[in-house]
C-alpha cells in the first residue's frame, strides 16, 4: 500500500503458515498486526487478520486499524501490541465478570468505562482492552463535566487526589479534551510507550495522601512520587509504616480528626506518627510542626504546578475557571491551590470520595474515529472533508444501529485536526457540532475560511503566536455518541441558611500559611442544601475532608454540593 491507500503489490501471504508454526512453538498467546499504511487502507491488514483466524482460530489476534486509522507506524505498532498483551487476560476477566453478574440476576451484559470519558460493550472492549488504559480517571473527569453542566459551571478545573497520585484535568464549554498522544510507563529513567487511542487529556503526579516526604543529600525537603501505598500505608495506620506521608502532616496539624481517622475506620497511631514526622524534623533541623507544614506546602506547590500544565502551560487563564475537587485527598489541598492559581471558587461535589463511580453513571455509549486526511484547504477540500465525515458516521451509525441502538438517541460532534503546512504536530479544531439524531451541518468550501480562522485563534491560545502560513488538514476526529441512560437528579429545595446543627465541635487547625486558627467542625452528613457559614472550618464525613480556610464563604447547593468562595 502506498501512503494514498492504493495497492502498490499484491499481497503474498504464502509465508505466514510458517510464521505462525514459529510462533505456537515459541508459545506465543496473542498476535499484533500492523502494516505501514494499514491507516489509509486496511485491506491488506484486514486479510492478514482473516488468514491468522483461519490458521489459527484459538489465538487472540487484532491489528491496528481496528484501534486507530491514524499515520504514524511507531505509535500505531506500540498500540496494537500492547492491546494484543493485555487482550487474554483481560477477555477472560470481562468474561468471567459478566458470568458472575448474570448469575446473580442481570439481564443485559454491564457497558464498560472507557479512557474516552464514555462507555463500551463488554464485546467490543473484550477485543480492545487497550481502549481502558485511563479509564478510572476519565470517569471522574466526565463527571466534572456533567455536574458542571448541572450546576452551570461549564469552565472547570478537575482535580482527583488519592492515596498515591494526584490527576487534573481542563473542561471548557462543558467539554472533556481528548487525545491519542499518549504515552504509558513513562519516567525519567524510561522512555515509556506510547498508545493511539482516545484518552482524557490529563496530567498524573506522584503526591497523594500516602505520599513519602524525605530530605535528600542536600538538605532538601521532597515529596512523593514514592508512596507508603495501602500497606504498610503511612505511619498513622499503624501498620508498620516509619515514613512521614503527606497523611501524617495533615493529621498532625489537625487538618484531620484523630478521632475520626478515615471516618472512624481505623485508631490513628499518633505516636508512630509523631516519630516519622520527628526523623524528618530532626535531619532539616525544625520543629515537628514546621516539618509538617513544609510537607503539606510542597504537596500543594506539586500539585499546583501540575495544575498549571493543563491550564497556564496551554493559554488557560485560571482566574476564568471554577476548581472542582474530588477523591478522597482533593478538599483537603482544594482552597491552598486554588488560592495559588488566583481562582475564586471551589466545589466540592456531594461523596467526593467515590465522584469517580458517579461519574461513570453519567457517562454515554462513546466510540471516538479518527482518520488521517492529509489535504490543502484549497478549493473542492470542503466537499472532500465532507465525504470523509460522511462515510465515518454512516460506519458508525450502521455499528450502532447493529447493536440495538436507535437511530434518534445518536449523535455526533466532528473535529478536524490541522496544521501550519509541514509542521509536525497539530491542532484539533472543534467543526460543525452534532445533535440528537447523528444530522450535522454540511462542510463546504465556504466553511473553509472559518475553520482556519479558529484554527489561528486556538494555535495562538496555546503558543502565544501565528504564522502568516498555509494551513492544510491532517485528520478528523470523529465522536460518536448514543444515550443507554443516566442518572437524574433532582434538585431539593433550599432550606434555611443556619448550619449550626451541623456542628460537632471545634479544635485547632494549623493552616501552614495562615498559621493556626480555631475552627468549626462540622458533620458532613448534615449539611443541608441552603446551608451557609463562613470558615475558618472542617467539613467531616467518613469518605473525605474539605479545609476551609479563614474568610471563605461556604454554601451547600440544592445537589448536596459544597460551594467555596475565596476571599477577594
Amino acid at each position: 500500500m502506498t501512503y494514498q491507500g492504493n495497492e502498490r503489490a499484491a499481497l503474498d501471504l504464502s509465508g505466514l503458515p510458517a510464521i505462525l508454526d514459529n510462533f505456537r512453538t515459541d508459545g506465543v498467546e496473542a498476535v499484533a498486526i500492523c502494516l505501514l499504511h494499514g491507516y489509509a487502507n486496511p485491506t491488506h491488514e484486514k486479510a492478514v487478520l482473516a488468514a491468522v483466524q483461519q490458521h489459527w482460530p484459538d489465538v487472540s489476534v487484532v491489528a491496528s486499524h481496528q484501534i486507530t486509522r491514524e499515520w504514524r507506524e511507531y505509535e500505531r505498532s506500540n498500540t496494537a501490541v500492547l492491546s494484543a498483551y493485555v487482550q487474554p487476560v483481560a477477555a477472560r476477566y470481562l468474561s468471567q465478570l459478566n458470568d458472575g453478574l448474570k448469575s446473580r440476576g442481570l439481564q443485559k451484559s454491564p457497558y464498560i468505562m472507557q479512557s474516552n470519558c464514555g462507555v463500551d460493550s463488554l464485546e467490543a472492549t473484550s477485543a480492545i482492552p487497550i481502549t481502558m488504559v485511563e479509564s478510572g480517571p476519565a470517569s471522574g473527569f466526565w463527571g466534572a463535566a456533567e455536574l458542571g453542566k448541572l450546576i452551570n459551571e461549564p469552565n472547570i478545573l478537575a482535580l482527583d487526589i488519592g492515596g498515591t497520585t494526584a490527576k487534573c484535568s481542563l473542561i471548557e464549554g462543558g467539554e472533556v479534551r481528548i487525545m491519542t498522544d499518549y504515552w504509558i510507563e513513562r519516567s525519567r529513567k524510561s522512555a515509556g510507550y506510547p498508545i493511539m487511542v482516545p484518552v482524557v487529556d490529563l496530567v498524573e503526579i506522584g503526591n497523594g495522601g500516602g505520599s513519602i516526604a524525605r530530605v535528600d543529600d542536600f538538605g532538601k525537603l521532597h515529596v512523593g512520587p514514592q508512596s507508603a501505598g495501602a500497606i504498610p500505608g503511612p505511619a498513622a495506620y499503624g501498620k508498620g509504616g516509619t515514613k512521614a506521608t503527606t497523611t501524617d502532616a495533615n493529621l498532625w496539624l489537625g487538618r484531620i480528626n484523630r478521632d475520626y481517622f478515615c471516618g472512624g475506620a481505623i485508631n490513628a497511631d499518633m505516636q508512630a506518627a509523631e516519630s516519622a514526622l520527628t526523623e524528618l524534623a530532626d535531619r532539616l533541623s525544625v520543629s515537628v510542626d514546621e516539618a509538617a507544614r513544609g510537607i503539606i506546602r510542597i504537596a500543594n506547590d506539586n500539585m499546583v504546578n501540575a495544575l498549571k500544565l493543563v491550564s497556564l502551560n496551554r493559554g488557560h487563564d485560571t482566574r476564568e475557571f471554577t476548581l472542582l475537587a474530588f477523591g478522597g485527598g482533593g478538599a483537603m489541598h482544594a482552597v491552598a491551590l486554588a488560592q495559588e492559581l488566583q481562582m475564586a471558587k471551589v466545589i466540592v461535589p456531594t461523596a467526593a470520595s467515590v465522584f469517580s463511580a458517579w461519574g461513570m453513571m453519567m457517562s454515554d455509549l462513546r466510540r471516538d474515529y479518527f482518520a488521517t486526511q492529509l489535504m490543502d484547504l484549497s478549493e473542492g477540500a470542503g466537499a472532500r472533508i465532507e465525504k470523509v465525515f460522511g462515510d465515518t458516521e454512516a460506519g458508525a451509525r450502521a455499528t450502532f444501529e447493529a447493536e440495538g441502538v436507535a437511530a434518534d438517541k445518536i449523535s455526533f460532534l466532528r473535529y478536524g485536526k490541522f496544521r501550519y503546512q509541514n509542521q509536525e504536530h497539530t491542532t484539533e479544531v472543534p467543526l460543525n457540532g452534532g445533535n440528537a439524531g447523528g444530522t450535522t451541518s454540511v462542510i463546504t468550501d465556504a466553511s473553509l475560511d472559518a475553520i482556519v480562522e479558529s484554527f489561528h485563534a486556538l494555535y495562538e491560545k496555546e503558543y502565544t503566536y501565528r504564522l502568516d502560513a498555509p494551513v492544510e488538514m491532517v485528520g478528523i476526529h470523529l465522536v460518536a455518541r448514543a444515550e443507554v441512560g443516566k442518572l437524574t437528579m433532582t434538585p431539593a429545595p433550599l432550606g434555611q441558611a443556619d448550619a449550626s446543627a451541623a456542628v460537632k465541635t471545634k479544635r485547632s487547625v494549623d493552616y501552614a500559611l495562615e498559621g493556626v486558627h480555631e475552627a468549626d467542625i462540622y458533620n458532613g452528613d448534615q449539611l443541608q442544601p441552603g446551608m451557609r457559614f463562613t470558615g475558618p472550618a472542617v467539613i467531616e464525613d467518613s469518605g473525605s475532608t474539605v479545609v476551609i480556610h479563614p474568610g471563605n464563604e461556604v454554601s451547600v447547593d440544592a445537589f448536596g454540593n459544597i460551594h467555596i468562595v475565596l476571599e477577594a
